[in-house]
């Protein structure tokens, strides 16, 4: 396939990086590719942002058959342009693809694509460390069609959003809040895959966190409600002891990059590492017994976000006194020092954009 290119006659500028917030403004230019069966992905251009015509009766706006991924560059001291993990975000892509139903994409082709947008949108990406430039590709499908079945036609595009902060507290603990009147997802469903419909399932209980003046939902496990598995936006960490769990992979737990990051970062130091089943009664009891130092989340939107505060039912905990602790900042540091270029990529992270 031949990669056409269209430039917007009039740039737009790029905010403050002291003004970003998280996911509001879009540059210039996005990436569009179309499918068919007769054809397969076909069409891939790079053309100015616009909004996308659809029929009202396209599949997607009916029956969620949505595929997205969440992925970051970086702009170094030395102004290279830096990709984390990208193509490990693209693997994952094809994994919910196949369990959507969502012809794959050629994942060597699609990086070609990305790394000439972010050529042409370089000015877009800030320069401030704690700044980003986020990838955003989805697919939909696009067929005009009232029935459940898969479509037979899909878009797939990417668009581009300069990003400050996640969370308005930045680097600071957060207060999570322990569901266990709704589920998110159970084994067997699209759980594990990053669809639109897993954030839909969540709206209902992070609206109630919120307005009790808690930051995310921690969720349990839909079948018993007592295991835990991850936060709304985020996988989760506990160092009890010395040792750092996270929950094992299931089938109804998104497998996070940031996740595989710091278990293999944990390894490589020696840590003791479980992934496996954690009750939040096992949690609540080693509060209770002052085994448990640090509870993290892990995501690409805050990279590493400590957790401060955690109620269940009608148990508030506060952990580490509230304040970040250590084993969450060593990750967080080593993450960002090889996002920002600050530190060797000893891991074969990091993608440069020449």
């Amino acid at each position: 396939m031949q990669l056409s290119i269209t430039k917007k006659n009039k740039q737009g500028t790029r905010p403050d990086d002291s003004e970003l917030s998280f996911g509001k403004k879009f540059t210039d230019h996005m990436f569009n590719m179309d499918y068919s069966p007769s054809k397969g992905w076909h069409n891939p251009r790079i053309e100015p942002f616009a909004n996308i015509s659809l029929s009202p009766a396209t599949m997607v706006l009916h029956y969620g058959q949505e595929i997205f991924e969440g992925l970051k560059a970086y702009k170094t001291s030395r102004k290279d342009i830096q990709l984390f993990r990208a193509r490990d975000s693209f693997k994952r892509m094809n994994r919910s693809a196949k369990g959507l139903c969502v012809p794959e994409i050629d994942i060597d082709f699609i990086m070609d694509c990305l790394k000439e947008l972010l050529k042409i949108e370089r000015n877009w990406i800030p320069e401030t460390f704690g700044t980003s430039l986020y990838i955003r590709p989805t697919i939909i499908a696009t067929d005009a069609f009232l029935g459940v079945k898969a479509s037979d036609t899909y878009r797939f595009f990417i668009i581009l959003s300069p990003v400050g902060a996640y969370y308005a507290a930045g680097f600071n603990p957060v207060k999570i809040l322990v569901s266990d009147e709704h589920v998110r997802a159970v084994k067997g469903g699209v759980g594990e895959y990053k669809t639109s419909g897993n954030y839909a399932a969540s709206l209902l209980a992070s609206e109630k966190a919120t307005k009790q003046g808690y930051a995310q939902v921690l969720w349990l496990d839909g079948v018993e409600r007592k295991y835990i598995e991850e936060v709304g936006s985020m996988n989760i960490f506990f160092y009890i002891g010395d040792e750092l769990v996270t929950p094992e992979l299931n089938g109804s737990i998104l497998p996070g990059i940031t996740r595989y990051s710091v278990l293999q970062l944990a390894r490589k130091w020696g840590m003791k590492v479980s992934e496996r089943k954690i009750s939040i009664n096992e949690v609540m009891n080693a509060h209770k017994q002052k085994t448990l130092k640090e509870v993290f989340g892990t995501g690409t939107a805050a990279v590493i976000s400590p957790v401060g505060e955690i109620k269940y039912r009608e148990n508030i905990i506060t952990i580490n006194h509230g304040k970040t602790g250590n084993i969450a900042l060593k990750f967080n540091t080593s993450i960002t020092d090889i996002q920002y270029g600050k530190a060797e990529d000893t891991e074969s992270w990091i993608e440069k954009i020449e």
